[in-house]
């Protein structure tokens, strides 16, 4: 039985546990405030930023899912080198294959739909973080120190997406609310959203093929349609007329929630991922892996079947 050790317990991480316990696998999952176990899943209370006590909490591990992230993209500068290096140590030390979360700001600013063979061109600070984890990870890969490869997906979106996403509290909540929507950016701009359930099976995919390491994947994601589409189709699957769409502006939110919320201020970095076209392709893993993205209508009733659940609780 492959021992399989998550870390982090947010939306990916806990559906990605959640599956592979379903499947009887042995499952731990490491996090800062730890929790009661369940059944089929072990939780531990590590802080991943010291190396030693993380070596030490994944002792055994087959695979590692990195599923962690700091709470805020204030904190990242502070946060990820240390949480990185010791992720990468931890991995190495046991032989583990580690497969990273990753995202598309490492490309910055594009005027094509991204693929795998995008450059890693970003000038933004968040992005050359993200450049240098992988350049960091895949200098061990080419070493033979360890096997690596990362999952990389758009805008997350699905049943446990809060605050940290476009579609949750900003979007998807008011539209079930009946309510209208204020939008960042250019509201008619095509955008590509990745189903978090389909980030976790391609996370637990590449963890179990070996024709996976040493290169990245694109998360198989839909095709990409604009927030006003996606809220249209919300409303329709909720048997509703159109929403009021409207738009905020970025000096408002960087200026003025930015105070109350500092992670807000570093989305003046990603601001060209609303304000054009933000599109992503994931041929590569359908070709090679045979999975394929969940239709968006299907993602969109699943999710806003989560978030009338947790309203109604």
């Amino acid at each position: 039985m492959t021992d399989h050790v998550i870390l982090g317990k947010g939306q990916i991480g806990s559906t990605v546990a959640g599956l592979l316990a379903e499947r009887g696998e042995r499952v731990r999952v490491l996090s800062r405030s730890g929790g009661p176990s369940q059944p089929g899943i072990e939780h531990v209370k590590v802080d991943a930023r010291d190396a030693a006590a993380l070596t030490a909490a994944t002792k055994g591990a087959d695979v590692i899912y990195n599923c962690a992230n700091p709470a805020g993209y204030h904190q990242w500068a502070d946060e990820w080198p240390p949480m990185f290096a010791a992720i990468l140590a931890a991995a190495k030390a046991h032989g583990a294959g580690l497969v990273n979360t990753g995202n598309l700001y490492v490309y910055g600013p594009v005027t094509a739909p991204m693929t795998e063979r995008t450059p890693l061109k970003s000038p933004g600070h968040k992005g050359q973080i993200r450049i240098k984890m992988w350049n960091d990870a895949m200098a061990l890969h080419d070493s033979g120190d360890l096997r690596f490869t990362e999952a990389r997906g758009s805008d997350y979106f699905g049943p446990g997406a809060l605050a940290d996403a476009m579609l949750g509290e900003r979007i998807v909540r008011p539209v079930v609310e009946g309510k209208g929507v204020s939008v960042l950016g250019d509201p008619d701009a095509p955008h590509s959203f990745t189903y978090i359930p389909d980030v976790a099976r391609a996370l637990i995919r590449l963890g179990g093929d070996d024709r996976a390491w040493g290169r990245p994947w694109h998360v198989p994601t839909a095709p990409a349609a604009s927030q006003r589409e996606m809220i249209d189709a919300m409303a329709r699957l909720l048997g509703r007329g159109p929403v009021r769409v409207g738009r905020m502006p970025w000096w408002f939110l960087i200026h003025v929630v930015g105070i109350a919320a500092p992670a807000m201020k570093g989305m003046a970095e990603t601001r060209h991922q609303w304000d054009g076209p933000y599109v992503m392709e994931s041929q590569d893993f359908t070709d090679t892996f045979g999975d394929k993205p969940t239709d968006t209508d299907t993602a969109l009733a699943e999710t806003l079947e989560w978030w009338r659940r947790r309203l109604a609780a």
